[in-house]
């Protein structure tokens, strides 16, 4: 029953997270195309109130005229929507996921020994760090370079590579991803909250002391917004990778993330070339060709069995069984030690549930090695060597 509950909480966090991240993302995509898309107004008394420019919008069978003032209206509008729930709604159901489901089981999830051989600690701290961290430096970077935007983009490019080098050279090649992925949806909602909101606020107040707003909050709020736009897809793959532990497992797993977030980072770029009128299909043609070149990268190479090289006949059952039951039943039994339920409901306890997941197994534990996760159990690649030469000889009970 406890682990019933957990995986009903579970599910209700990540769908909330997932509900309001659609929320901003969408949001943010919208405002990004509208700036883009905006053409200077045609009428003259628009242009003397201070429009810079104006999109017409046909949708749902109504017609919109967004309009956009260089530095602020001449007078305040009574109604202001603030765009920044979604925002931070989306970090803090993140935030709430990442503690529930790495910080309170890091042996499980964060710690690797074969990457770095650290407590759990040191390991949760380092987590939290990183994101803090991440923050930090990014917001120094914008402080310093933030006149010159096309160095600043190659620098913020540069530390997301180091980044994602230092996280999968300390963390578990899963939780390394998710981490990078949580440090840039971090720096995200941090600049939200720290420059865009605080920005229009005193502008606002400007207003309403009868003062002429400071363009430059105008400037540095959509800088931010900018570099936003460009972490969003990267962003959505880091919470996806978990599933694909063909990309985390990799030993340049760092290489391959940095890769598929560039691809990222090269469609969305298209697309905010496109509402600016260019269609670029280089953009689109890059990225998928850069995805291309993850799958073959990452392709597993072929496993020989010991037991197949030495002309020596594959294991049965009942010698995997064993195995399974010190590496692997603590997770995937019936009645888990290290978590509530056995993920994906896979289960090892008995011979019959053991040949249904046989490829599932194979996968995870010898072609991968993503299995057990972390290798906590310490799982040898003796054992491992045996489960394929059971599988590679037929999966035979």
């Amino acid at each position: 029953m406890e682990g019933f509950i957990t995986d009903w909480l579970n599910l209700a966090l990540r769908w909330f997270h997932v509900v309001v991240a659609i929320a901003w993302i969408g949001e943010s995509f919208y405002f990004v195309a509208l700036d883009n898309g905006l053409k200077p107004p045609t009428d003259p008394n628009q242009r003397r109130r201070g429009v810079f420019g104006e999109l017409w919008h046909v949708h749902g069978g109504g017609f919109y005229n967004m309009q956009k003032y260089t530095v602020a209206p001449p007078e305040m509008p009574e109604d202001l929507h603030w765009s920044k729930w979604p925002s931070y709604t989306t970090w803090l159901s993140g935030a709430s996921l990442f503690t529930v489901l790495y910080l309170f089981a890091p042996n499980t999830y964060l710690i690797d020994r074969n990457v770095l051989d650290m407590g759990p600690v040191v390991a949760i701290f380092s987590a939290l760090g990183f994101l803090a961290a991440g923050w930090i430096v990014y917001d120094s970077l914008c402080r310093l370079l933030g006149a010159r935007d096309r160095l600043l983009g190659v620098c913020v490019g540069l530390y997301v590579l180091a980044a994602a080098y230092l996280a999968c050279h300390i963390f578990a090649g899963r939780a390394a991803y998710l981490i990078v992925g949580a440090m840039l949806a971090t720096i995200m909602s941090a600049n939200v909250f720290f420059v865009i909101i605080p920005g229009q606020r005193k502008m606002v107040d400007a207003m309403l002391k009868g003062d002429t707003p400071n363009p430059i909050y105008g400037k540095r709020g959509k800088q931010r917004s900018v570099h936003n736009t460009y972490f969003t897809l990267p962003v959505v793959f880091a919470m996806l990778s978990n599933h694909y532990a063909m990309t985390y497992t990799h030993p340049y797993n760092w290489a391959v993330l940095a890769v598929i977030m560039l691809a990222g980072a090269l469609i969305r770029q298209f697309f905010v070339m496109r509402h600016r009128g260019q269609v670029l299909w280089y953009l689109p043609v890059a990225g998928v060709v850069l995805m291309f070149v993850a799958l073959g990268w990452t392709l597993p190479r072929p496993v020989v069995p010991q037991a197949e090289a030495a002309n020596v006949p594959a294991p049965k059952l009942a010698e995997i069984m064993p195995i399974l039951q010190q590496r692997c039943a603590a997770c995937h039994s019936a009645h888990p030690t290290l978590m509530g339920a056995a993920p994906a409901g896979v289960l090892f306890d008995t011979p019959d549930e053991v040949a249904q997941n046989a490829q599932r197994l194979y996968q995870q534990a010898v072609t991968l090695k993503a299995m057990p996760l972390g290798n906590v159990t310490q799982m040898t690649d003796g054992e491992r060597q045996k489960i394929a030469a059971w599988f590679e000889g037929g999966a035979a009970k």
